[in-house]
């Protein structure tokens, strides 16, 4: 980090995150850990998983386990999953890789880490951003669950 006598770089300051919607809450995530982004295919359930366990996909001949955030994060139950799979390095430079089920996925975008409020306390959620007239929960991907 910089010292108060020393410019910032934007580098310093600022991340790029993906944008996703789960129920009525806006999420967002750091793009460094996402690996991909795919259509919900056929998956295929797995009898006496975890409830947020939706079941296991194939992602070119990986098997994937594939979670439901909004089970994790309380969010509302809908009868019908959504329709996007994020694809997660469970960690920065991990092959192990995990699927979030999410309704809607939106655009990357720059964000200024300086905006976002950590003072929140929540397993999975880093902070969370003022965005125009919303607020977008930062989840910490290593610190979900699952």
């Amino acid at each position: 980090m910089a010292t108060t006598n020393q410019p910032t770089t934007d580098t310093e300051t600022s991340a790029h995150v993906l944008e996703f919607d789960l129920g009525e809450n806006r999420y967002c995530v750091d793009i460094g850990y996402v690996a991909e982004i795919v259509n919900t295919d056929e998956l295929t359930a797995i009898p006496n998983t975890l409830e947020h366990v939706e079941g296991v996909m194939d992602l070119r001949g990986e098997t994937t386990k594939i979670v439901n955030l909004r089970t994790i994060f309380g969010e509302s139950e809908s009868a019908e999953l959504g329709n996007r799979i994020i694809v997660f390095k469970r960690k920065r430079g991990s092959e192990e890789r995990i699927g979030w089920l999410a309704d809607e996925v939106h655009q990357v975008r720059k964000l200024q880490t300086e905006a976002v409020d950590t003072s929140v306390e929540g397993t999975g959620i880093a902070g969370i951003v003022r965005q125009d007239d919303e607020f977008v929960l930062w989840i910490d991907p290593t610190d979900v669950r699952v």
